[in-house]
């Protein structure tokens, strides 16, 4: 385990491992995407409720789910970051931290759009609406804090430390449905037991789940490689590998 972190702290090797890692991620998520988007917005059957309304579920909740994982990642590499000083954890918060945003912004937009047609209201304060709400600010928070700082170490301390406090609120998304009376219907995908989706519309929404996390990931390390041709600019290293490409 520790060899991995060790690894995975060096910049110059985590630089070329990410390299391979986006070379194919791209086209994988690339195809997941489509087929996807193809499968679960012309494909699937309209539902006997809500017609073709209810497609925008294959944009809506992958990008809630992970978003909400994504928390995780970014909390996991505060943990890092604070236990063992490791820099390549902070450059892991500082690039999962607007991914995180923007994919809990979709979510938020989207439920929007769904939810006009389904409670007769863009927006109301309803339990999950409102803890995804403070998870787009937990995120920007983290955004901000990474900019307020000159002194980028202390910047890291403090962003690491509002990711650690913030997971409190990812268990109050997940059961916010079943602790509060909520206009949100309960959990349609459940780890144990059976979905409620029929199986003609749950599995263009796994595939979209996967493929948003394999977006996730990609821009992740995007970013973080970005980070690090930025902040080692002038090392060897890093002209070696520019030279040799």
């Amino acid at each position: 385990m520790w060899t991995i972190i060790h690894k995975m702290g060096s910049p110059p090797w985590f630089f070329r491992f990410s390299g391979t890692l986006v070379r194919w991620l791209l086209p994988i998520t690339i195809a997941l995407l489509l087929v996807g988007a193809v499968w679960g917005l012309l494909v699937a059957p309209p539902d006997f409720r809500q017609g073709n309304s209810y497609r925008i579920i294959y944009i809506h909740v992958p990008a809630a789910v992970v978003a909400l994982a994504g928390y995780y990642v970014m909390a996991l590499a505060g943990a890092v970051s604070l236990i063992w000083r490791i820099k390549m954890a902070d450059i892991t918060m500082r690039a999962a931290a607007p991914v995180g945003a923007v994919l809990t912004a979709i979510a938020l937009v989207t439920g929007a759009i769904w939810g006009k047609p389904t409670w007769g209201a863009w927006w109301v304060w309803d339990a999950r609406i409102t803890s995804m709400l403070i998870l787009f600010f937990l995120y920007l928070g983290v955004v901000a804090l990474f900019e307020a700082y000159e002194n980028k170490t202390a910047a890291a301390r403090a962003c690491a430390v509002l990711s650690l406090v913030g997971t409190v609120n990812i268990p109050i998304i997940y059961k916010s449905v079943d602790w509060w009376y909520s206009l949100h219907q309960p959990a349609s995908l459940k780890l144990t037991g059976e979905s409620a989706i029929d199986s003609s519309m749950l599995y263009p929404l796994l595939l979209m789940i996967l493929a948003f996390y394999c977006l996730f990931a990609l821009t992740v390390l995007l970013n973080m490689r970005a980070e690090l041709v930025w902040a080692h600019r002038e090392s060897s290293w890093l002209k070696q590998l520019a030279g040799g490409a």
